[in-house]
C-alpha cells in the first residue's frame, strides 16, 4: 500500500510533535482557561471523559478527564490496525496474504464476522470487518497472523505505544479491547491484563493512524464491508456516517468501541473547510449517546473561531 503524506501547518514536522507540542503548553499554560476565556460557554458532555482537538494545528479545543486512564474497549482496535499498516506498508505481510484462523479467533466473543477455525480469508477481508464492524474475531486473527499468538502481538503494541508518545498510562491487554474477564477462558487469549487509555492518548493513537495512514479514512468512511463468512454486509458501527441515524457532514471515521466496564465510546473525526478535528467520547450511558456527545463537541470545535490568536497565547 502507498504511504501518502500527512499535510500539518508549516510551523510542525509531523502530527506526533502537534500532539507533543500542545500537551505541554496545556500543561505550562493552563489552555483549557485561556480557551475558555477567548471562545466563551464549553459544551456540556455527559460521559466519563473526552476530549476534543484540531488535527491540523494541534489546537485542544476541549477536555475532560482527559488524562484519566480508562477502559476504551475497542476504541484500541486504532492499534491494531496501525501495527497490521505498518506490516503492510513494510512488505512484511500482503493483503492478499491467506489467513488462517485459530480456535481462539473463531471462539472470541463480542462483535464477529462469523469466522471459522481453518477457514482461509485474506488480510485484507480481515482488516475491513475489524475497522469497519469492529470484528473480535478478524483483530484476533490478524494479530496472531502478525506475532504467532495474541499475546506476542500485545507487547508489539505496547512497544509501539512508547514509540509514539503515549502517555505511561497507556496500557494494551489485547488485540480486541475486550476485557480480560471476557476472555480468560479462551486457550491463546492474552488476558494478564485489562487496556486503559486516557482521552489524551486515545486521540493521539487516532491522529498517528491517520495521519501517517490516510488512505485508512477510505476504508472507516464506508457504511458497510461485505465478507466472505455472512450472505449480507455487515453495517458500520459508526452512525455518523452519511446515511446513518447520526449523520454528520464531513465525519468520515474512526473507531466505536463498547464494553459493559468501559460503556459506550466512539473516537470520531470530521472535515469541513479545510479543517479536520479528532474527537474522543468515553463511558457514555448509550449507544445513541456517543453519537451525540460527539455531535456537540463537532459543532463547537467547528462553529467557535478561529485557532491562530490562540495559538498565539499559549506561545507557539
Amino acid at each position: 500500500m502507498k504511504t501518502v503524506k500527512v499535510r500539518t501547518h508549516s510551523s510542525y514536522n509531523g502530527i506526533r510533535i502537534v500532539f507533543i507540542m500542545v500537551i505541554a503548553a496545556a500543561i505550562l499554560f493552563g489552555g483549557k482557561t485561556i480557551r475558555e476565556l477567548w471562545r466563551g460557554e464549553e459544551p456540556q458532555i455527559e460521559s466519563a471523559a473526552a476530549f476534543l482537538i484540531d488535527a491540523g494545528t494541534g489546537e485542544v479545543l476541549y477536555e475532560k478527564n482527559a488524562d484519566e486512564p480508562l477502559p476504551p474497549a475497542s476504541m484500541s482496535k486504532m492499534m491494531t490496525e496501525v501495527l497490521v499498516l505498518d506490516y503492510v506498508h513494510d512488505g512484511r505481510i500482503r493483503w492478499s496474504d491467506t489467513v488462517i484462523p485459530s480456535a481462539y479467533a473463531a471462539q472470541v466473543p463480542g462483535a464477529r464476522m462469523g469466522i471459522m477455525e481453518g477457514y482461509s480469508l485474506t488480510v485484507r477481508e480481515l482488516f475491513d470487518a475489524m475497522a469497519i464492524y469492529s470484528a473480535n474475531d478478524a483483530a484476533v486473527a490478524l494479530a496472531e497472523h502478525i506475532a504467532g499468538t495474541e499475546a506476542a502481538f500485545t507487547a508489539m503494541m505496547n512497544e509501539k505505544a512508547r514509540s509514539i508518545g503515549l502517555s505511561k498510562d497507556a496500557v494494551f491487554g489485547n488485540a480486541t479491547g475486550l476485557s480480560r474477564d471476557d476472555i480468560r477462558e479462551y486457550e491463546g487469549a492474552a488476558s494478564e491484563r485489562d487496556t486503559l487509555l486516557t482521552a489524551k492518548d486515545t486521540a493521539r493513537l487516532a491522529g498517528y493512524l491517520i495521519g501517517k495512514y490516510p488512505e485508512v479514512l477510505q476504508i472507516t468512511s464506508m457504511g458497510s464491508v461485505k465478507v466472505s463468512t455472512q450472505g449480507q454486509a455487515l453495517a458500520a458501527t459508526n452512525q455518523m456516517l452519511a446515511e446513518k441515524r447520526f449523520e454528520y457532514p464531513g465525519n468520515d471515521g474512526l473507531k466505536t468501541g463498547y464494553t459493559p466496564d468501559a460503556g459506550y465510546c466512539f473516537t470520531g473525526t470530521v472535515k469541513q473547510g479545510g479543517r479536520r478535528l479528532i474527537s474522543v467520547v468515553m463511558g457514555a450511558d448509550s449507544m445513541d449517546a456517543r453519537f451525540i456527545e460527539t455531535k456537540k463537541l463537532f459543532e463547537y470545535g467547528l462553529h467557535t473561531g478561529g485557532t491562530g490568536e490562540l495559538k498565539t497565547a499559549l506561545g507557539y
